[in-house]
């Protein structure tokens, strides 16, 4: 045993000074022990390209003693300020500050190869290495216990931090997720190391950047994640004005039967979303419905006008002229042959479950529709256009199912090239004095070719001279190109729907097929002329997106909409009876002479409503006119027929979610009362439908 008087002369021994050889001797050894270490340690698992941290810091120390940096001492007090700034900078690079709700996903540095940053150091001594390599190794002792640790589930900071500090702390023997994978939220499982332990290194960074990550961020856990971007594209309006008669007597517009805009806001209200003013057309939400109008007797006239004046329930000044057309219902022994090409999208922003497979449902539905001499032909479109089905008879029911059920999303959108080949294949089994048609479906993402509006207008223009008409379905959300399908579905002696839902689909395709696909009239406008003798001011209500000049009425070039099989379309203007006292307009101090000088003729009519339509297969139009005189007013705006009374329910409700100033005042209630009283026969449930909607709108608060 040793002595303690031993002991107490040894420790008092004064430590001799090294030589220049010890000192030799112990930098090479030195130097052998970090070119060992970073030969042999491995990086960080889970990392293909980079190092941590630690072995950065290690690395830059073995450069900075390679090239002998280490001759001036007076230096050495230098080096940590820009070593520490290069660590803290990797360190930001890995994990950055969140502030408020802007958050940023950024490439970690363990996702990139490592970046050798020219450093400028002065020399340092042995002993400063010698001192900063026992703090290093120190440092990375610390780390590594606390990673080997079993912690415990510590306490959320807040709720905001929603749990992020416990995730770390049982993430450090996880696998470090690659960016897809953090994006996802999801993450791989960790093997566990052959000596039981867990394995180091599957979080990026060190302890120091694990505390950075379990930071409180001001956004929920469950919000971290990028929001999805929205790209629905749709054509902004304004509200129609008000107009003096006096001053601008006469409105001419095209008649719209597409319905998308009632099914897009119908989809906005379940979501929980009140729908942006522009998403709704009020003419589209009026004509969803199916009217009973009075149609006419024989095939030769194509359809009958009915115009009814009532009291407007909004607004006690006023009142609406209500204008609805019926078409002739052919008979299905009467309906022609069918020549229909699907187009269909099949471009990689299709792959979502309310887009091609809904899509692929509905067509099925449609081939269920036809006849067996009907023919049907398919193309597709992505990277570029494709025949998957030549035109085939729907006696071969079959093998069109299975080109409809083979079809799978990928590529860009090359929707131009797919136009003209369904074209290209519609005229080659061209069915005279028959139905031909190309039934697009997409989500409107045209990104190849021509993708201006403009420029596939012009298209379907030139197209649509084949005697082909158009057929537009919309499908999906946050890629809808509303705006486009509008634009070539009016331009294409065509129809746009909306399709959200298979029931949706059995509408539009199944119970509408005859509207949908037997035009009976085309290029159907719509003039009235007021006589500013009776009516100061009027107002039409919707069909912004469809007016007209005055002097394309009687243009046979210009485009109009169209009228299929039994179709019903309303229009409804609000009118101020002259000397009402509802005048928003203050008179014109010289105009008044022409109209009170006891001369004009058919003083008595309110209106003069002329409707000028084309048959399909011919290009000179024919014209219908109806005056609108006191015969046509009821008294009291109950004593309206049923259908008048919804549909003007209806129009209330598409103007209230418009936040148009005419119904600022009508409340939801009042809408509710219109429609509950006027639901009439409802077979198909669509009216309770809209009962629901008005509700859930006014749940929401939508421009209360």
């Amino acid at each position: 045993m040793v002595d303690d008087n031993e002991l107490n002369r040894l420790r008092d021994i004064a430590t001799p000074a090294p030589g220049t050889d010890a000192k030799a001797r112990a930098f090479e050894a030195a130097m052998r022990a970090y070119d060992l270490d970073e030969k042999t340690s491995p990086a960080a698992q889970g990392s293909a390209n980079g190092l941590r941290l630690i072995e950065r810091a290690q690395k830059l120390w073995s450069e900075i003693m390679q090239k002998k940096l280490f001759a001036t001492p007076a230096i050495a007090g230098l080096v940590a300020l820009p070593i520490a700034g290069y660590a803290t900078i990797y360190m930001l690079q890995e994990q950055p500050f969140h502030s408020g709700g802007d958050e940023k996903i950024t490439e970690t540095l363990a996702d990139k190869p490592t970046a050798k940053a020219p450093v400028t150091l002065g020399p340092i001594t042995v002993a400063e290495a010698d001192k900063q390599k026992k703090a290093d190794v120190d440092a990375e002792s610390r780390a590594a216990a606390e990673a080997l640790a079993p912690a415990s589930p510590p306490k959320p900071e807040s709720n905001a931090l929603g749990g992020l500090v416990q995730q770390d702390m049982l993430a450090r023997n996880a696998p470090e997720p690659s960016p897809r994978e953090a994006l996802a939220g999801g993450s791989s499982t960790t093997a566990p190391a052959a000596d039981g332990a867990a394995q180091i290194g599957r979080v990026p960074g060190t302890v120091a950047q694990s505390r950075l990550m379990a930071q409180p961020s001001t956004a929920p856990a469950d919000q971290m994640l990028l929001p999805e971007q929205n790209r629905d594209r749709v054509e902004d309006f304004k509200t129609n004005p008000v107009r003096a008669a006096l001053e601008d007597p006469v409105s001419t517009f095209s008649i719209d039967v597409d319905t998308a805009s009632y099914s897009f806001v119908r989809r906005s209200l379940r979501e929980g979303v009140v729908p942006q003013a522009d998403t709704v057309r009020v003419e589209e939400m009026i004509n969803y419905f199916p009217y009973d109008w009075k149609g006419p007797d024989t095939a030769s006239t194509p359809f009958n006008s009915t115009v009814s004046v009532m009291p407007t329930p909004w607004n006690e000044h006023t009142r609406l002229m209500h204008v609805a057309i019926k078409g002739f219902d052919a008979k299905p022994a009467e309906q022609p042959k069918a020549n229909l090409v699907f187009l269909i999208d099949v471009s990689g922003s299709m792959n979502e479950q309310d887009k091609l497979p809904l899509l692929q449902s509905a067509f099925r539905l449609l081939v269920s529709k036809l006849r067996p001499d009907d023919t049907v032909s398919i193309v597709t479109y992505a990277g570029d256009a494709g025949t998957v089905l030549e035109p085939t008879k729907v006696s071969e029911k079959d093998k069109i199912l299975n080109a409809i059920d083979t079809l799978t999303p990928g590529g860009s959108t090359a929707g131009e090239a797919g136009i003209k080949e369904a074209y290209r294949l519609a005229q080659k089994s061209f069915v005279k004095d028959g139905v031909n048609r190309v039934m697009l479906a997409t989500d409107g993402d045209f990104n190849v070719g021509q993708t201006d509006d403009d420029d596939l207008k012009r298209l379907i223009e030139q197209e649509r001279k084949t005697g082909v008409f158009l057929s537009v379905f919309g499908f999906g959300r946050g890629n809808l190109n509303d705006q486009m399908m509008q634009t070539i579905a009016q331009n294409g002696n065509g129809t746009a729907a909306y399709i959200d839902t298979l029931a949706e689909a059995e509408k539009v395709l199944v119970e509408d097929a005859s509207s949908t696909l037997f035009t009976i009239a085309k290029d159907v406008k719509i003039q009235v002329e007021f006589n500013p003798n009776k009516v100061s001011e009027y107002r039409l209500i919707g069909y912004e997106t469809r007016a007209l000049n005055r002097e394309d009425f009687n243009n046979d070039r210009v485009d109009a909409g169209e009228i299929g099989s039994g179709h019903s379309v309303t229009a409804i203007y609000e009118i101020t009876p002259k000397g009402s006292g509802g005048e928003k307009i203050d008179p014109l101090r010289y105009g008044q002479a022409s109209v009170n000088n006891g001369g004009v003729a058919n003083a008595d009519e309110y209106a003069f409503v002329k409707i000028r339509y084309k048959l399909p297969n011919e290009d000179a139009s024919k014209l219908i006119t109806t005056p609108v005189t006191s015969a046509n007013e009821v008294s009291s705006f109950n004593q309206a027929s049923t259908d008048q009374r919804f549909s003007v329910a209806v129009a209330a409700f598409g103007q209230k979610l418009r936040d148009e100033d005419a119904t600022a005042k009508f409340g939801y209630d009042k809408i509710v009362e219109i429609a509950t009283a006027a639901r009439g026969a409802d077979p198909f449930g669509y009216r309770s439908e809209l009962l629901s909607l008005v509700r859930l709108a006014s749940a929401l608060g939508g421009n209360r």
